[in-house]
């Protein structure tokens, strides 16, 4: 019958024993067999915590070891009235220093600060945090670096500073007046003023430049962010400036509405008429707005409003008038100063219309045989002694081949011309032709001077009104006198147009002489004529005496 066999740990080995029989002593029969070898059953692994224990203790001691360092590095400070090791503030190790020499680091470390004012546009603005109102008091600072570890004596804090875990916030003082005046000196140099916009004249035509926004350091903000963040600022040694948007004063909308009246006059032609007296001759021409455009610039005070205006440049109005002189022939010209003064007046006014008046210059005359003064100066239409004036070294007479100057007939126009009246006089048809913008107002017959005494011909102005002028060198008074040109350019003395004279305040001359010679040199017309006459023509009326 089998054995019953109770378990075993696994660990346990099984050994096996030869049966045994009944009776003591007794042995089986047959011969005796070894016992069978033993079997070894593996026990099973230790857990990993048992193998780690001892790098556990050996870490633990490590910590203790360094804990006492601190403890007997701190108590050693203590009692030689150091600061405790690990302490730093604003970048500065305090650690195992006196009060004193924690203090003069300090300071040393805060005067050779700098704070960059961060504007966002990439340069460095500086200052000392002093200029900012940053007032770091380094005693009370060391002071109470050297407090710690001596009110709170704990392991902890000791472990921490020991760590670099705890730093000391710094004791200072923030003066907000100081850190306006130092944010207020960088913006100085931060500030970007805006641009206004404004108009420019580009080929001929008026355009907007668009003005252009500005950015200034808001400084009452930037001191409230200062003052705020300090710590954090003193820290990262950057102070970040808040900045605002400046708006340019005039916009781009502001100036529409200008602009487009400036192209609207732009767009006009110039028409300039010149007129010239002497032939009664108009010239009419325009200049296109692509010319004359160019003479124009705008006013520098006036392209960032609603009113701009525009100057004129008088060398280029000049160089064009001098220019067009050519095409009124050779002898005539414009006057230059006067003409460009009306031709600017014409495109300031927006008038866009002028006319100008037409001059001559100077002649050169080369003396024929036969020709005398008079003879050539009847000839140009030109009192003989002016010629004369115009010689003075003509000397005992002309002869022929000689070259004399004939002056211009513009001497004879001192005058402003009236240039939509005119009065004609033939010599030889002893008559006289009033008109008024060209159309015929009057005709009457009149007498002129005599052979001895002629009246000269040329183109003349009516340049004086007397009620009843006195002729000393004939003794007559001559009613409603208008004298229109100085036989000798030295004298005072002129002819002109006037009624029936007297001689002796009650002898009536002439009376029956009109439609023939009669007079020294005037032109005579009759009472009732000459009343009408001497209201309608204006001073400055050519008269023009034809041969």
């Amino acid at each position: 019958m089998a054995r019953r066999q109770t378990p075993r740990a696994e660990h346990e080995t099984i050994y096996y024993r030869p049966q045994r029989y009944a009776g003591q002593g007794q042995q089986p029969a047959g011969p005796r067999q070894a016992p069978p070898p033993p079997v070894h059953i593996p026990a099973p692994s230790r857990p990993a915590t048992r193998r780690r224990w001892p790098w556990v203790v050996l870490l633990a001691l490590l910590v203790l070891v360094c804990s006492g360092t601190v403890v007997l590095g701190g108590l050693y400070s203590y009692q030689r009235e150091r600061i405790i090791p690990g302490v730093n503030t604003l970048g500065v190790r305090l650690g195992g220093q006196r009060v004193e020499e924690a203090t003069r680091e300090l300071e040393q470390n805060w005067e050779s600060r700098q704070i960059v004012l961060d504007a966002g546009d990439g340069e460095a603005h500086t200052l000392r945090p002093t200029s900012l109102g940053l007032i770091l008091d380094a005693r009370e600072t060391a002071l109470a670096a050297y407090r710690l570890g001596r009110t709170i004596p704990s392991i902890e804090l000791a472990i921490q500073h020991a760590f670099g875990r705890s730093k000391l916030e710094p004791t200072w003082h923030f003066d907000p007046a100081v850190a306006e005046q130092g944010v207020q000196s960088v913006a100085q140099r931060v500030d970007i003023a805006p641009t206004d916009a404004t108009i420019q004249l580009v080929e001929g035509a008026a355009r907007i430049v668009p003005g252009q926004t500005g950015r200034a350091v808001d400084v009452p903000a930037t001191v409230t962010h200062l003052q705020e963040n300090a710590g954090q600022v003193v820290m990262e040694n950057r102070l970040a400036l808040v900045m605002r948007d400046v708006q340019p004063a005039v916009t781009a909308a502001e100036l529409e509405t200008v602009v487009a009246e400036l192209n609207e006059r732009l767009n006009n032609p110039v028409t300039i008429e010149a007129y010239d007296p002497i032939n009664d001759e108009l010239v009419s021409g325009t200049v296109p707005p692509d010319t004359w455009s160019q003479w124009v610039s705008l006013d520098p005070a006036t392209t960032q409003s609603a009113t701009a205006t525009w100057e004129i440049a008088g060398d280029r109005v000049a160089a064009y008038l001098q220019s067009q002189a050519e095409v009124l022939g050779p002898g005539r010209y414009f006057e230059l100063d006067e003409a460009t003064a009306a031709v600017t007046e014409a495109i300031r006014s927006g008038s866009y219309h002028t006319r100008l008046r037409v001059y001559h210059h100077d002649r050169q005359h080369t003396v024929q045989p036969g020709e005398t003064l008079s003879s050539i100066a009847y000839d140009y239409g030109m009192p003989y002694p002016w010629i004369q004036h115009a010689n003075p070294d003509l000397g005992d007479g002309l002869f022929g081949g000689q070259t004399i100057t004939i002056p211009s007939p513009d001497v004879l126009l001192p005058l402003p011309v009236v240039e939509n009246k005119r009065i004609v006089v033939s010599l030889a048809q002893q008559r006289m032709w009033a008109y008024e913008n060209g159309t015929l107002k009057w005709e009457w017959p009149v007498s002129t001077g005599i052979d001895s005494s002629p009246t000269a011909p040329g183109v003349f102005q009516i340049q004086t009104h007397e009620p009843n002028a006195y002729a000393s060198i004939w003794d007559l008074w001559m009613p409603n006198f208008m004298g229109i040109y100085r036989p000798v350019p030295t004298s005072d003395f002129m002819n002109g147009f006037h009624g029936f004279p007297t001689r002796g305040g009650s002898n009536l001359l002439w009376t029956n002489s009109l439609g023939r010679r009669v007079t020294y040199g005037c032109i005579l017309v009759s009472n009732d004529n000459i009343v009408q006459l001497y209201d309608w023509a204006d001073k400055g009326v050519i008269v023009e005496v034809q041969p």
